[in-house]
Order: structure tokens, then C-alpha cells, then sequence
């Protein structure tokens, strides 16, 4: 018999926080969040929850946990897009239709209570969390940024009746030496065209000091309005900015600005943590901290975060100087290839500005939508 039950004590948050590390021991793909963080959720604290409507359940077969869910009321998000709808996010389960659809149902009826009309996952509270179900690429490496699910998670979602609402694609990159010439070449020119300036921080004081708050403010204008984003307030900006401050590096950062010192673009990558995260199973352990150190100074790998360019300069070319200071980083750093973030596969805009790397598409991802029956 399977039982729900809301997650409310420290011993069920535990279970809800572990419960994917047991799922997946011994998967080589899966990479699971940093254990310790993944508690934020549940304190009131918690920027997200002082302006969401969240809840955890707990799925149980004879007092064993079988599986897990996260539903979010996003009302920034309902509110800029004229939606009514309910986020599932940190869905986990054995493979048994019966487990997936008393998780979902417990959401549904949840969020019906709140007058939601649409069901939509996997989504978090915004795009800098984990978002969408790998459908392809399996046997891919992982980034830390998304998440790894098994296959037969997409047979228990359509199972419960959601059907595809867009998809995203990720693609591996890598850089040819006739390809950075050219953007080189391009990138100068065109600083001296508009009379931009590309700026590298020195080090990580000067870069949250005086430049990640321009750069995140162009990155949300330019994503403002593509699928599921959501605004957000100082509080939430501050506190992806403390993640911000130990995974980046200054040199990995780039901002343009005019002459009258006004951001125009900016672009951010990420050295790799997969590899330290999965080996560690998400905990901050003496060997993770060496791993993490040493793939942070002399990465192999480097995650592609986001680009985002201000509107009057998206027919300049503009994006191809940050595209060629990239390139630079990913051939005279030791980087093998790049990990790009998740692409919307109508947004050909940024698929065409790939173009400019050695690229394989290694990565598709969904999201699902179901109308909530009453």
C-alpha cells in the first residue's frame, strides 16, 4: 500500500533530502545537488518562500520511502505570464505508476485549493535552479547545474497524463583555432566600432563589488521573455550570489560597456563540478573539497552559464565578442570542450550563435503540462 504524506519534521526532511542518493548509488551520470543547501527549502527564511506557496510529500511502500515531490506556486511567475499554474520540481521515484501518480495527485489537489488550473514540471522557483526531464542523452556527462533522471521517469509523467510543452536541447562545445582567429579579428573590430570596452574582473571582490549585479540585470532583461522565467527581487539575487562567489572564477566573467559606462553584454561560464559533486554523493567531505579546488584552478570542463546582450545592440553582432573572449578561455585554459546550459529548441537565435564552435547536440530536456481536473 502507498501512503502520502506532507514532509514536516526534521526526520522527513532528511528522508526527502536523501532519498535520491539511495535511488541513484552507483549511477555514474547522476550528479545530486550539494547536500547541506538542499535544506534551504524548508526554512522560512528561504527567499522563495516568503513569496511562494510551496509543500514537499513523501511517498512510502511499508514505511519505506519510494519516492518524492516538490510542488511551487510561483506567483511572480503566474502574475508575469497571466497563468494559474502549479511547479513540480525534485521529483523522484522508484519506477511503479502507483508511487508517481499518488505524488502527483497529492499537488494536484494541493494547488486546486489555491485555484491553480494548470500543472506544469519539472520547473524550480526560477531558472537558476535545475528545470526540465532529460529524455536524451543518457550516457551524457552531467552538469552540476541540471539534473539526471532515469528514462523511465518520462513513461510515469505521461503516465499521469502530461503531454510536452516545450523542450530544451544542451550541446557539447568545442573551439578550432581558425574559428578563434576569426572571432578575434571580429571582436576587436567591433569593439572599436561602437566604442565598447571589455571588461575581466581581477578577483572576486572586484567582481561582485562592481560588476555582477550589472551583468545579472542585463542577463534577466535579455531572458525576460522566453519560457517560465521569473523575476527576481534583491533578496533572490543575493542569495544565488553566495553560489555565485565560490563557483565562479573572475577570468571566466566578461561584461561590455559604452562609453558612457553602461553594461551592453555580458556572458559567464563555470568551471566543471560535476565530477567532484557525484564522487562526494553531494557532501562536503575533505575529498571533495580537493576535487572541487583543484577542477575549479585547472578545469577540464567548463559549463556554459548565459549570455545576454541589451536589446538596441541584438543586431550588432555584439554577442560575438563575448562568443570570441570565450572561445579564447576554452582553447588557452587546457578546456577540452564546453557543457552549454539548456537552449530552447525554437530559440534559434541562440542555437545560430553556436555556430561559431565544433558542436554536438548531446541533450534534450522536457517540460510538461496537464490542465488540473477538479
Amino acid at each position: 500500500m502507498i501512503t502520502v504524506k506532507e514532509v514536516k519534521t526534521k526526520k522527513e526532511q532528511r528522508e526527502f533530502v536523501r532519498f535520491p542518493l539511495r535511488l541513484y548509488k552507483g549511477n555514474k551520470y547522476y550528479v545530486p545537488m550539494l547536500y547541506g543547501g538542499e535544506f534551504d527549502i524548508f526554512k522560512p527564511v528561504f527567499p522563495f518562500n516568503k513569496i511562494c506557496d510551496t509543500i514537499c510529500f513523501l511517498a512510502r511502500r511499508d514505511g519505506e520511502v519510494v519516492g518524492r515531490i516538490h510542488g511551487i506556486i510561483q506567483h511572480d511567475a503566474n502574475k508575469k505570464w497571466g497563468q494559474k499554474q502549479v511547479r513540480f520540481t525534485r521529483f523522484d521515484s522508484v519506477d511503479d505508476r502507483e508511487v508517481s501518480d499518488a505524488l502527483f495527485e497529492a499537488v494536484e489537489k494541493w494547488a486546486a485549493r489555491f485555484g491553480m488550473k494548470e500543472f506544469v514540471g519539472p520547473l524550480g522557483f526560477c531558472d537558476f535552479e535545475r528545470e526540465g526531464l532529460l529524455i536524451e542523452g543518457f550516457e551524457e556527462p552531467q552538469t552540476y547545474e541540471e539534473q539526471y533522471n532515469y528514462p523511465y521517469y518520462q513513461k510515469l509523467i505521461e503516465g499521469y497524463g502530461f503531454d510536452k510543452d516545450v523542450d530544451w536541447l544542451e550541446f557539447q562545445l568545442s573551439a578550432s583555432e581558425e574559428t578563434e582567429d576569426k572571432l578575434f579579428k571580429l571582436s576587436n573590430k567591433l569593439l572599436d566600432r561602437f566604442g565598447l570596452t571589455a571588461i575581466q574582473a581581477k578577483s572576486i571582490p572586484e567582481l561582485i563589488d562592481k560588476y555582477v549585479y550589472d551583468l545579472l540585470r542585463i542577463i534577466e532583461d535579455a531572458y525576460s521573455g522566453l519560457y517560465g522565467t521569473v523575476p527576481l527581487n534583491k533578496e533572490t539575487i543575493e542569495y544565488y550570489i553566495k553560489d555565485f562567489r565560490t563557483l565562479v572564477r573572475p577570468q571566466d566573467v566578461i561584461t561590455l560597456y559604452d562609453k558612457d559606462n553602461r553594461i551592453v553584454a555580458g556572458g559567464m561560464m563555470f568551471p566543471s563540478i560535476s565530477d567532484a559533486v557525484r564522487l562526494s554523493q553531494g557532501h562536503i567531505t575533505p575529498a571533495f573539497l580537493l576535487r572541487f579546488l583543484r577542477d575549479k584552478k585547472h578545469p577540464k570542463v567548463m559549463d556554459l552559464g548565459l549570455i545576454g546582450v541589451a536589446p538596441e545592440y541584438e543586431s550588432k553582432g555584439i554577442v560575438a565578442i563575448v562568443i570570441g573572449i570565450l572561445i579564447d578561455r576554452l582553447r588557452h585554459g587546457g578546456v577540452e570542450h564546453m557543457e552549454t546550459n539548456l537552449i530552447l529548441e525554437d530559440n534559434l537565435k541562440m542555437q545560430n550563435l553556436l555556430k561559431h564552435f565544433n558542436k554536438r547536440q548531446n541533450k534534450r530536456r522536457r517540460c510538461f503540462k496537464k490542465r488540473i481536473e477538479k
